[in-house]
């Protein structure tokens, strides 16, 4: 019995190494599967600097294919994917291709008739991160509603989420509904983008109750255990896997005054502040591409220093959301009636936590009082996953 288990796991570590060696195929490596579904039509893409087949730009690959191109829908940081978060990015021409662009972020979130005029079919392709706050998929949600309102089909060419092996968080509460957080999901909610416009159709979550004509493309390869590296930075301060896997636990950080290593080489991978001991680690926000402004400009911040290698900030982590840094930093804070901004509630999706951390509540009873939450979401998530 023991050498039948001993085999069993041998093989179990054997079969997970060959997993891990074979690359993912995303859903835009897939040509074959989507092209047909562009032949002779006038399309439209949602797209940003991820939407990659290997090397080269989607928009660059397609255009080769013969595919007729209309135009360019942009998010959040842009086309190219440099602008800073928030900033507002009108519309433009790419210099490359010719194309234009049409911005989907800041007064003009939703495409609307006239921009769907000349369009038969929409494609979407981003790369996300799996946290409710990332705008993508408040932007994907939209596409879609634009899609369905104006009766045409959308594409979407799925990627891995490199969040995508773990469920947690509050669950928002819909009072607190924003462009950074439009559902009642959990703050890490363990989907990728595909997966997640499949719950958005399913459950009827689409403005007015629309349905839209959604096809997903998946990948091969990818099952929610795959530890997925991007080949490409989502946005301009998530530059590595280590800003990655800790982005769903210090983005909270943007509700306080404190700064998360926006403008420095290590942004959401530190944490300090210039009211903090003067003997931790310290680093000075600049103002830098991506970061024009960063929250304490030219302060010096004292603080903590998260970064490391993926793999060992991964453990820190716990595989799961972290209160703790947050719930040690208020402790530590020594104006605690200006530590935390208005802007709070809106990325926890509620105003308890916030109470509960000012009340001294520990991070395991915090977490308790999500887990009515999480287990119906986790129930409700089942019907639309599409990988193991």
């Amino acid at each position: 019995m023991y050498k039948t288990i001993k085999l069993l796991s041998v093989l179990l570590l054997a079969f997970r190494l060959v997993q891990a060696q074979a690359p993912v195929i995303t859903g835009a490596d897939r040509t074959a599967e989507y092209l047909p579904l562009l032949k002779n039509k006038r399309v439209a893409l949602l797209v940003n600097q991820t939407a990659v087949i290997g090397q080269t730009h989607l928009v660059d690959s397609l255009l080769q294919l013969g595919v007729r191109i209309q135009k360019i829908f942009s998010p959040e940081h842009g086309f190219r994917g440099n602008a800073d978060a928030g900033e507002k990015i009108g519309n433009s021409v790419d210099e490359r291709t010719g194309l234009p662009i049409v911005s989907l972020y800041g007064k003009h979130r939703k495409a609307d008739a006239a921009d769907l005029r000349d369009v038969d079919v929409l494609v979407f392709d981003i790369q996300d991160v799996g946290a409710r706050f990332y705008t993508y998929i408040s932007s994907l949600q939209e596409l879609m509603e634009s899609a369905a309102e104006n009766n045409k089909p959308l594409i979407v060419l799925d990627r891995p989420n490199p969040n995508g092996h773990y469920v947690d968080g509050p669950i928002l509460d819909t009072a607190f509904r924003s462009f950074v957080g439009m559902q009642p999901i959990p703050l890490v909610h363990g989907m990728t983008v595909g997966e997640y416009a499949r719950l958005l159709n399913g459950e009827k979550w689409l403005k007015g109750g629309v349905h839209c004509k959604l096809t997903v493309i998946p990948c091969q390869r990818y099952t929610h255990q795959t530890f997925y590296h991007l080949p490409v930075k989502p946005s301009p301060n998530l530059p590595n896997m280590a800003s990655i896997y800790l982005y769903p636990s210090l983005c909270l950080f943007e509700g306080t005054a404190l700064s998360l290593g926006r403008g420095t080489d290590k942004p959401f991978q530190v944490f300090g502040s210039p009211l903090f001991p003067k003997d931790l680690y310290s680093f000075t926000p600049r103002s830098t591409p991506g970061a024009k402004n960063p929250v304490l400009k030219d302060q010096v911040c004292y603080g903590y220093d998260l970064s490391g290698p993926a793999a060992s900030v991964l453990r820190q982590t716990g595989y799961q959301l972290q209160l703790k840094w947050l719930i040690q930093a208020y402790k530590m804070y020594p104006q605690k009636d200006k530590f935390f901004n208005a802007f709070f509630n809106k990325l926890a999706g509620n105003r308890q936590l916030m109470q509960q951390i000012k009340d001294g509540k520990s991070e395991s009873e915090i977490r308790q009082s999500w887990e009515p939450g999480l287990s119906r979401f986790k129930q409700l998530r089942k019907k639309y996953l599409l990988y193991q």
